[in-house]
């Protein structure tokens, strides 16, 4: 059994990246691991100040909801990131939250497998390389951790047009084997 943290990032209710976040997670539950999804829907984080307070102290010192959310990523097996693509790139409260977990940088993690789901009203196989790419540059500083699956659903724009898709089903099977 592994410890899974899915993080969906969207803030838009019914959207397309965090119904690929839910399948996720209803595979993951039915191979047996422990699994909890976080929402950043009325979530209150920051951006980061660039103090490195964080460095020192091993958690960041603004008062909000990151603290709670990276203690979990630190002790979970295994992270899934789920977001819209906006024009090519990672949603910007992924990022920000991304930016301000520097505080585990100097510290032991047990996560080892990081996976991304992807979804965006353009439909080219490059649509979401720079989202992979900026994830990998966070998972490049955890030496210990790989970038272990992508899915990505193309051609959904508005809330729930990814309902009766077959990549739901993916991202079920994608949760399956972690």
């Amino acid at each position: 059994m592994k410890k899974v943290i899915v993080i969906s990032t969207s803030l838009r209710h019914g959207s397309n990246s965090d119904m690929l976040a839910n399948q996720f997670v209803e595979g993951a539950k039915s191979a047996g691991n422990e699994v909890e999804k976080i929402s950043l829907v009325g979530k209150n984080i920051q951006f980061c100040k660039g103090c490195l307070g964080c460095q020192k102290l091993g958690h960041c010192v603004i008062r909000d909801d990151v603290n709670d959310i990276m203690d979990k990523v630190m002790k979970a097996d295994v992270i899934c990131w789920a977001t819209p693509i906006y024009y090519y790139e990672m949603s910007g409260q992924m990022k920000t939250l991304i930016d301000r977990m520097n505080g585990m940088y100097e510290q032991d993690y047990q996560f080892r497998d990081v996976y991304l789901l992807t979804t965006a009203a353009e439909d080219e196989t490059e649509t979401p390389k720079r989202a992979e790419a900026g994830l990998t540059g966070w998972i490049d500083c955890y030496p210990k951790s790989r970038l272990a699956g992508t899915l990505f659903c193309g051609g959904v724009n508005d809330a729930h047009e990814i309902e009766g898709n077959a990549k739901l089903q993916d991202a079920f099977e994608l949760g399956k084997y972690v």
